[in-house]
């Protein structure tokens, strides 16, 4: 049986969708993907991609992408929080990582943040030598990259209640628009609306 990730992939193909760093590929992914799926939920992902299994943080790589589920130190007074967040590491400490998590832009936004991130590209085979060359440095100075500023956060390792999923390279695109953003103590649209508000 067809997982998520290969259904939505052979929806794409049947398209002529096959350049996953096009422009006109983030497009159709951004515009479709919700169509295009069915009772997506964390706990499918997380079922389904058993093969992409990551036991720790610890073993998370920068410029790679990974679903988890995390439980905030500060959650009782945090505003708002993600925890299925969809991580990019930046940068990992003895005590944690510091990562983007695109959910905390609406799909339009997370289209034009994808596309300065591929830009970095170490090669555009998608293969499993394929990574993002982000540091805060680059994302922070690179154009296309200005809407980073909302999804950088600080995740402490004991906090991670899960293990990871690696997402593929091949997989990055629809990955990042999945509605599976999981927002405690606010709407999916009022955390948008903060993100927007924050990179006028």
């Amino acid at each position: 049986m067809a997982t998520l990730f290969q259904n939505i992939l052979n929806k794409a193909e049947k398209r002529g969708i096959t350049d996953k760093k096009s422009a006109e590929s983030i497009h159709w992914f951004r515009n479709n993907i919700r169509k295009t799926t069915n009772a997506v939920t964390s706990s499918r992902i997380m079922r389904e991609e058993q093969a992409s299994i990551v036991n720790s943080w610890t073993n998370t790589g920068p410029g790679r992408m990974y679903f988890v589920h995390y439980d905030p130190k500060h959650k009782k007074t945090l505003p708002y929080y993600d925890t299925f967040p969809l991580i990019i590491p930046i940068e990992r400490y003895k005590d944690g990582l510091l990562g983007l998590n695109l959910h905390y832009l609406p799909p339009i936004l997370r289209a034009k943040l994808l596309d300065g991130l591929y830009d970095t590209l170490t090669n555009d085979r998608f293969d499993e030598k394929t990574k993002m060359q982000v540091s805060y440095q680059i994302v922070s100075s690179a154009s296309k990259s200005r809407y980073f500023e909302p999804c950088i956060k600080r995740y402490l390792g004991n906090h991670f209640r899960s293990r990871f999923i690696k997402i593929e390279p091949e997989k990055w695109t629809p990955a990042v628009f999945l509605p599976v953003e999981n927002f405690e103590k606010a709407t999916t649209k009022q955390v948008w609306a903060d993100s927007r508000r924050k990179l006028k």
